[in-house]
């Protein structure tokens, strides 16, 4: 396996990964020139439209240096912070990493991030400067910055151009040169690591796999560590990046093993797939506790989590199936069922961020045909109650009765802002609008890296675009969880005519309850049936109503049919009418259609 070399590109959101990969594709000649496109390795059309990476994507080269012959194994990563993971599984299959910063924007937040996750895992990392062509690039500038912050020196930093090619065959040369081959461990028995994972549906589920031990042969019989499921191998081969049957995959060689598994719950990405020597249908507790899992893999925490519930309540089956499939191919979605009154079966979905959310809604139109509705983005909470429980919720249907609450946390994460030292004090100003609590800053070159502590809920929100128009789209951040803190934090409840409506709560700053209130209850007046009787409207926190709006009535001319005579007749009739109306708000009851619910739980 000396002839392997296993690597990355990591790098910022649209830096240039996706075009270095290109021009890698090119002078290995793994595509032909006709079928060359841009973003080659960017699959989906989401990708291709929103010009990101959402998804990373393996691919095996060819490449002969000084009469040797090498097999590379690239894995393009995604830059976007919601996709951290994507990248940190991508890390954990390899030994080196080109770290690609766009010479006009300089080192950004994911740069950074990154840099970390690469060095934390001990994999040799080469320091690239990319778009060294445009009229604007900052070379120097750059320079000092990637010195700051991995120690190398300018002159062993590579300057490149991925859109003309200028440079990049050094590059590879260095990869070659520099990055580990992997360890052979030919002669052990085979342990594979599951990186990625899609359905196939004539196939099952296909893996993406790390051989870290021994061989993987179709015909094989292994087992996944973590849910004891056994299973008969019925091929394995490389990516080019289109799935290319081979033999076999060996020690050290990243390909894909097609697992003819059906129901993909039975699979996660970071299990271990190992050989058995089994030849019942079930595995053996005695054997399984012999199967080592292999290492440095976690389960991602959910940041985001909203209820996902299908238009047509036909198609909760699908959606269910739809779901499961995308979890093997996203293994940082979280999901489990739940039952709304008004909407029917749903899930409650857990993301790592908003734009994970927003591709997972997408996924499910394009890839599954599912039309669906999203409620609000909310996050976890922690409730200590005071007999000494403790619960978890992230809907504010689920909350306790106040009298029961000792407190309420919420989850807060440490913030990193990137950004030019000039818009520091507009960046400062953030703080009075947003409950940060600033940590210190430090310097990267002419950069400051500025370090708060920060509620998870007001970061979703529109803290970013916030962010990018106080610096003129320079600033960059990254976050992460840190811990849940208490805070003063109350259910928003709504009356609808006396009533209680659960599903409009929601969990909000105490500070901001009276604002959220007036918002929501101004919307319900607009979108609700006018009915034959007043409707108030209420926003209420803690048993206290804190503002109202009312409907009023529908209005009918009872007198309209009466002509002449006298005015105490059309008296009668109005008392009558108004009496009747005074019944109706008693007995009467509001009731509110499906798209009301679903409007409010959008706002």
């Amino acid at each position: 396996m000396n002839n392997v070399r296993n690597f990355v590109i990591i790098a910022h959101i649209d830096h240039g990964k996706s075009t270095l990969a290109d021009r890698f594709l090119e002078l290995t000649q793994t595509i032909e020139k006709r079928k060359m496109r841009e973003q080659y390795l960017d699959q989906m059309d989401l990708e291709r439209e929103k010009g990101i990476t959402i998804k990373m994507q393996p691919v095996q080269m060819s490449y002969i240096l000084d009469s040797t012959f090498y097999i590379l194994n690239l894995i393009d990563t995604p830059g976007h912070v919601d996709f951290t993971y994507e990248v940190s599984r991508a890390l954990a299959a390899v030994e080196g990493a080109i770290l690609l910063v766009d010479a006009t924007k300089g080192v950004q937040a994911q740069t950074l991030a990154n840099y970390k996750l690469a060095k934390n895992q001990k994999l040799t990392i080469i320091p690239v400067i990319n778009k060294i062509d445009l009229a604007n690039a900052r070379i120097a500038d750059t320079e000092k910055e990637i010195e700051d912050l991995t120690g190398v020196k300018p002159d062993k930093i590579f300057k490149i151009s991925a859109k003309t090619g200028e440079g990049v065959a050094e590059v590879l040369e260095e990869v070659v040169k520099k990055v580990p081959a992997p360890a052979n461990n030919l002669n052990k028995p085979l342990r594979a690591l599951i990186f990625d994972s899609f359905y196939d549906v004539h196939r099952g589920i296909v893996s993406h796999v790390r051989i870290v031990d021994g061989e993987a042969k179709p015909g094989q019989k292994v087992c996944l560590a973590a849910s004891a499921t056994i299973f008969e191998i019925e091929e394995v081969g490389i990516f080019k990046p289109n799935l290319v049957k081979t033999e076999k995959l060996s020690s050290g060689e990243i390909g894909y093993v097609v697992t003819g598994i059906k129901e993909p719950e039975k699979l996660r990405v970071g299990d271990t797939i190992a050989e058995i020597q089994n030849s019942k249908s079930k595995i053996q507790n005695e054997e399984l506790v012999k199967i080592q899992p292999l290492p440095g893999y976690h389960e991602p925490k959910p940041m985001v989590f909203a209820s996902v519930y299908p238009e047509s309540a036909d198609d909760f089956d699908l959606l269910k199936k739809s779901i499961q499939k995308l979890k093997l191919n996203d293994a940082a979605l979280f999901y489990q069922s739940e039952f709304f009154q008004a909407l029917g079966r749903g899930f409650s979905l857990g993301f790592l961020g908003m734009l994970h959310l927003e591709i997972v809604k997408e996924r499910l139109a394009r890839e599954y045909n599912l039309e669906t509705v999203l409620t609000t983005p909310s996050v976890s909470f922690k409730v200590r109650l005071k007999d000494g429980g403790e619960v978890e919720i992230f809907r504010a249907m689920d909350l306790p009765p106040v009298e029961k609450i000792s407190a309420i946390s919420e989850p807060w994460v440490n913030l990193e802002i990137l950004t030019p030292a000039k818009f520091l004090g507009e960046i400062m100003k953030l703080t009075e609008l947003y409950r940060l609590v600033f940590l210190e800053n430090k310097y990267l070159g002419d950069l400051m890296i500025i370090k708060f502590k920060a509620p998870l809920m007001d970061i979703i929100s529109d803290f970013y675009d916030k962010l990018k128009s106080v610096s003129s789209g320079y600033a960059s951040m990254n976050y992460e969880f840190s811990d849940y803190r208490p805070a003063d934090l109350v259910n928003l409840e709504f009356l609808l005519a006396g009533e209680k409506f659960e599903a409009f709560s929601r969990i909000v700053p105490r500070s901001r309850a009276e604002k959220d209130g007036r918002l929501i209850s101004k919307k319900l007046k607009e979108l609700l049936p006018r009915e034959n009787f007043q409707v108030a409207i209420q926003a209420m926190i803690e048993g206290r109503i804190i503002c109202r709006e009312n409907i009023p009535a529908l209005k009918k001319d009872v007198t309209g049919y009466l002509y002449g005579g006298d005015r105490s007749r059309k008296m009668k009739l109005w008392k009558k009418q108004q009496r009747g109306k005074k019944k109706l708000k008693k007995m009467g009851r509001v009731e509110v259609p499906p798209k009301v619910y679903l409007e409010i739980l959008k706002l």
